[in-house]
């Protein structure tokens, strides 16, 4: 770009100069592609309308949002990078942003943060400055540079210290949805970001470490990366619920990535059957373990039935005879081989027929691939592989286990004990498909089921986020989804909420099918304010024995305040207290709590939103179920009656960890109310 000279004119005042170009100079390449005439360069009406969406998206990835910062820093190389620094090459000056951004010659004016010349605003540091003589943060208010800040990395007289600026962008108020961290990637979260395409990363992460951040950032770097074979084969966010979907829609469009898809485990297998009941906590932890993968397997692979008699094919004036043991032959080839029963049954008949071209040719005939295709469309064959390799519906195959106690029974032996057949077999068996009552846990053994008959598409790129809260079953969904690709899978041990929530990350690797995927610990704190996340991790020895807390490095300690309350009276009045305050507020409560909160706060004329609606600043105040809290974040959270929240769970174990989650969604405060004594396990 440019060299690092001397300029005449007041840093702050060049900075906003550039700024101005810069935001210039992308409003001209938003024009040259709105200008673009397609009519002549298509060859027929498909190509136009391919070539149409794509320029649309491009239209759209390169809109200026007056609000985002357009660049969030500045590096100043000793030398241009890849120049040889014994020539004494003058070093260059490139400007960090979000996307990048060049001139009418087509000289970068910005460089996305994800190319390698940006790495360094990331790694480097006074022990190892990467040939950066300077590191330059900015501040912006509304869009608009306000304020900048240098570090000099090569001074060796500049001793380290923490970025003020930088602190008040992690601190900075949340309005909305949530935003990208482009400005604040720490080393170790740059380090899995920036990890490869090729391999499949876990990252554990306590609240306020970044892990959500971190792996939409790894698929905006991976588009980047491996934009040609990702377009190919596509890519898709998982996340726990439609509230948490919504919550972090906007990060990867900021980031000028449109592309990417987004779903919960339910819509991954909702083609499979409709969902119309639900489970108890028992029923759906059998129905989620790992064993009832092979309960289907058998269950599949017991329509097979050996052949008996022979298929005799007629052509012309010629039999030719195919005996019962020859076809026991095939069939068990095709069973060894393992591959899906729907592929079995269609080689089925192309191997009959083979075994009768092969008498053919002994007899001296020439018969070719027509005549093999022409014997497999013979009646006599179609007969017979309707006989041994009959059709399979993977939802009524579920069903009948579901219903048919001695067809379970037949699958199941070995596998499940009899009380685990019980608890999962319905007491009211449904008249067909259709009018079933299938639950959520349900619909995951279709979706294995009907993968046992036909393979499951692959995608070239899957994030898993709160992994945590799947059962294993739900692990194999996902896992059928990037068998030939890679993942990113993304949790904390200690927020486990579900009664079959994932004891190791290395068994939930090995579900997903994933083995040898890589663990990352995120242990440094960014959000969560000091004197909150101490509170919150009293539960830790209880909730997840063993795991490191998180160590805040908020140098503000945060706002933290127990109060004893006689009724919602002091609810409300602790978030009218909040909103006083700039930023978001949630009142997190017990679910059972939430319609009479929700009556309180509306007597006392303070509107509310749901989670995942999006907050303005006339009502910054949502009203959160301790059920959809988490992955959510509020600036200032109230928490009502902790003791209402575990006691909501089915167990104790799980009731602290839902707890665990709803003390940890506050950045800069949080107040805990309660009438009923707080747990004891609070206690210091």
């Amino acid at each position: 770009m440019s060299t690092p000279a001397d300029d005449p004119l007041e840093p702050l005042s060049r900075e906003r100069s550039h700024l101005a170009s810069s935001r210039a100079a992308l409003r001209a390449m938003r024009e040259d592609v709105e200008s673009l005439d397609i009519t002549d360069v298509t060859a027929n009406w498909v190509n136009a309308e391919v070539l149409a969406r794509q320029i649309d998206e491009r239209i759209k990835a390169l809109a200026d949002l007056s609000d985002t910062p357009l660049f969030f820093g500045r590096l100043d190389y000793l030398h241009a990078p890849g120049a040889d620094q014994a020539e004494g090459a003058d070093g260059e000056r490139f400007y960090i942003g979000r996307r990048h951004v060049h001139d009418h010659d087509g000289d970068p004016m910005v460089i996305d943060w994800r190319a390698p010349v940006s790495q360094p605003f990331y790694r480097a540091s006074k022990k190892d400055p990467l040939d950066v003589s300077l590191r330059r943060r900015f501040g912006y208010t509304r869009g608009e540079i306000t304020a900048y800040e240098d570090e000099h990395l090569s001074d060796p007289a500049e001793g380290a210290r923490t970025s003020k600026l930088l602190q008040q962008e992690i601190e900075r108020p949340r309005v909305g949805p949530m935003r990208d961290i482009v400005a604040t990637i720490q080393p170790e979260q740059d380090e899995i970001v920036r990890s490869g395409l090729g391999g499949t990363v876990c990252v554990q992460g306590g609240p306020g470490t970044g892990k959500t951040a971190v792996g939409l950032h790894r698929v905006a770097y991976l588009l980047y990366a491996h934009r040609e074979r990702l377009a190919r084969t596509g890519t898709l966010v998982i996340g726990p619920n439609r509230s948490f979907l919504h919550y972090i829609e906007q990060v990867l469009p900021a980031l000028g990535e449109l592309t990417v898809q987004q779903a919960t485990v339910d819509d991954l297998v909702a083609g499979t059957v409709e969902v119309r009941g639900t489970d108890d906590a028992s029923a759906a932890t059998v129905k989620g373990d790992a064993r009832m993968a092979e309960v289907l397997r058998r269950a599949v692979l017991s329509h097979v039935t050996m052949p008996t008699e022979p298929v005799v094919v007629v052509r012309g004036s010629r039999r030719w005879r195919v005996p019962a043991y020859e076809l026991e032959d095939i069939v068990r080839e095709l069973l060894d081989r393992g591959i899906r029963y729907g592929a079995a049954r269609e080689a089925l008949p192309q191997r009959i027929a083979h075994a009768v071209l092969v008498q053919m040719e002994r007899s001296g005939e020439a018969p070719d691939d027509r005549v093999q295709d022409a014997v497999a469309r013979n009646a006599a064959v179609k007969a017979a592989v309707k006989q041994i390799w009959p059709p399979v519906d993977p939802a009524r195959l579920v069903l009948r286990l579901l219903t048919d106690a001695d067809f379970l029974a037949a699958h199941a032996d070995g596998v499940l004990t009899g009380d685990e057949q019980k608890t999962i077999l319905w007491a009211k068996p449904a008249r067909s498909v259709k009018s079933a009552r299938f639950s959520s846990a349900d619909a995951v053994l279709v979706d294995e089921a009907t993968d046992l008959v036909q393979r499951t598409h692959s995608l070239g790129h899957v994030v898993l986020d709160e992994a945590q809260d799947l059962s294993p079953m739900q692990y194999r969904a996902v896992g059928r989804r990037c068998t030939t690709g890679s993942a990113t899978v993304l949790g904390d041990l200690a927020q486990g909420t579900t009664p079959w929530a994932t004891r190791s990350w290395a068994e939930a690797l090995a579900h997903l099918g994933k083995s040898e995927g890589v663990v990352e610990e995120l242990t440094a704190g960014f959000r969560v304010p000091t004197d909150v996340i101490a509170y919150a991790s009293r539960l830790l020895p209880h909730i997840a024995p063993g795991l490191a807390p998180v160590a805040s490095v908020r140098e503000n300690p945060g706002f933290f305040d127990l109060r004893p309350s006689t009724g919602t009276a002091e609810v409300v009045a602790a978030c009218e207290e909040l909103l006083r305050n700039e930023g978001s507020t949630g009142l997190i409560a017990a679910d059972a709590r939430v319609p009479a909160l929700a009556q309180a706060l509306s007597a006392a004329g303070i509107p509310c939103l749901a989670p995942g609606e999006e907050t303005t600043a006339e009502t910054r105040l949502t009203l959160v179920p301790a059920s959809l809290a988490k992955g959510l974040e509020y600036d200032y959270v109230v928490l009502d009656e902790p003791q209402a929240v575990v006691d909501g769970e089915p167990d104790e174990r799980t009731g602290l960890r839902r707890l665990y989650v709803a003390l940890t969604r506050a950045v800069s405060g949080l107040i805990v109310t309660h009438s009923a004594p707080l747990p004891p396990q609070l206690h210091g």
